[in-house]
């Protein structure tokens, strides 16, 4: 337990709207974006701490527009009596608030590491053939691969993943999303057509979560990321068949993040923190948790911050390689780009 209140009354609250233009268009469900925007929040306590967190809807998985979740900060009074809904609000504002109260440590108490470096999953995009986009980044040195499944026909799926496990060889751990796309039988088909390969696991490959159990039992290494977001599963005690958990804590919200994090470690399940394309200000809070939650050697999945052609930050956090440093993340210079800034609704 800690020490420290992150819920004691604030001095101020003060929000900074963004807009981050995007290196290339950002393809998400429902639409195509070349900007990111968010809200940064800045709390500061009596005492005169002062505590940093990002709130960036993702358009397509957030059930809150971007200005859902301005309108909600807007609204939080200084007493914290009352709490933002919208969980990219709420892992903005008890992210500051926990950075305040632990006088700037954001490891302090978060979970039971310290790692001094992390290992990332590398992202696999559209912009160049899979065997090349491949080999560049078994080459970087990246330990695991994610690539996208479900939205082409079944058969290029498995010719795909089969092509990648190829290019990648045995020492580099292969992630695969199919985003709910599959039937039960389908879902049987491609498990069959790679059970083979080493695959590190399948993240939600089912229309109807509740038939995950019967696929894992089959072999199938699942894991869990919209069954945590939709409500779906309460605790993971009904859910220990699971081989890993993807954590959002913009999706999520910081303390629910948490939550689930030590519970995932008390089951045996791997908790692996992604990612939702965060400012800097939200990735070095990635990074943190990552840091304090994440088993020996699990490779975390973020791997965006190359999708921002700028950022909230003046000096951009040392990301973008296959390791990262923690300390020289979270002690980064910490100078807003007032270029990005703007109006709050702009």
């Amino acid at each position: 337990m800690v020490a420290h209140d992150a819920s004691a009354p604030l001095r101020a609250l003060d929000l900074f709207p963004y807009r981050l233009p995007l290196v290339q268009p950002l393809v998400l469900k429902g639409g195509t974006h070349t900007h990111r925007r968010g809200v940064l929040v800045r709390v500061t306590t009596a005492q005169g701490a002062t505590g940093w967190g990002d709130a960036p809807p993702l358009p397509g998985f957030s059930p809150f527009s971007y200005e859902d979740v301005l309108q909600q900060l807007q609204r939080v009074p200084l007493s914290l009596a009352e709490k933002p809904t919208a969980p990219a609000a709420r892992f903005a504002l008890e992210a500051a608030c926990w950075e305040a109260a632990t006088g700037g440590d954001l490891l302090h108490n978060l979970g039971p590491f310290r790692h001094p470096a992390l290992s990332l999953n590398g992202l696999l995009t559209t912009d160049l053939p899979l065997a090349e986009a491949a080999e560049r980044l078994r080459a970087a040195g990246f330990p695991a691969v994610k690539l996208k499944v479900g939205q082409r026909p079944l058969a290029d799926d498995i010719a795909r993943t089969r092509a990648l496990a190829e290019a990648v060889g045995p020492t580099v751990k292969l992630r695969l999303d199919a985003n709910r796309a599959w039937s039960l039988e389908e879902a049987r088909t491609f498990a069959a057509a790679v059970a083979d390969l080493a695959l590190d696991y399948l993240e939600e490959p089912l229309a109807d979560p509740a038939h995950l159990p019967t696929l894992a039992a089959h072999g199938l290494p699942v894991a869990l990321d919209e069954s945590l977001t939709d409500g779906t599963v309460a605790t993971l005690a009904d859910h220990a068949y699971a081989r890993a958990i993807l954590l959002k804590p913009t999706l999520l919200g910081f303390h629910r993040t948490r939550q689930l994090a030590q519970e995932a470690l008390d089951w045996g399940i791997t908790p692996v923190f992604s990612a939702a394309f965060e400012s800097g200000v939200g990735l070095r809070w990635l990074v943190a948790l990552a840091a304090s939650f994440s088993p020996p050697g699990t490779p975390a999945g973020l791997d965006t911050y190359r999708w921002l052609a700028e950022d909230v930050l003046v000096e951009r956090l040392p990301l973008g390689q296959a390791q990262v440093d923690v300390a020289a993340v979270l002690g980064a210079p910490f100078s807003l780009n007032p270029g990005v800034l703007t109006e709050a609704g702009g």
